[in-house]
């Protein structure tokens, strides 16, 4: 069974840094992309960063500059390291994978649990 284990949640300041984790295990054959979305209160999730197999990232307007996702291949494992949080960046991030399991003969985007990010003074 496939599971995305988040880490490194937590508060801190507007100004501050924090870095994300992500472990993806399991019987996988092939991972597509990893990345990370988010969703605030009241919002509906959006996409953050997303690192593809061709080694193409993607980052939403409003963390650009300020966050860097990067991926282990062999470990199965993404990072997302945030500088320069903002009140706007707290929000539940997940991990995502698009990937396949050993015994599928398709890719499927499979999701972790959530890890709280707030920024407050």
């Amino acid at each position: 069974q496939v599971q995305l284990v988040e880490s490194g949640g937590g508060e801190v300041q507007p100004g501050g840094s924090l870095t994300l984790s992500c472990a993806a295990s399991g019987n996988i054959m092939a991972i597509s992309s990893m990345g990370w979305y988010r969703r605030a209160p009241g919002k509906g999730r959006e996409l953050v960063a997303v690192d593809t197999s061709g080694g193409t990232t993607r980052y939403a307007d409003s963390v650009k500059a300020r966050f860097t996702i990067s991926r282990d291949h062999a470990k199965n494992t993404a990072s997302l390291q945030m500088n320069n949080l903002k009140p706007e960046d707290t929000a539940v991030y997940y991990c995502n994978a698009n990937l396949r399991e050993a015994q599928g003969p398709y890719f499927s985007n499979y999701w972790g649990q959530g890890t709280q990010v707030t920024v407050s003074s």
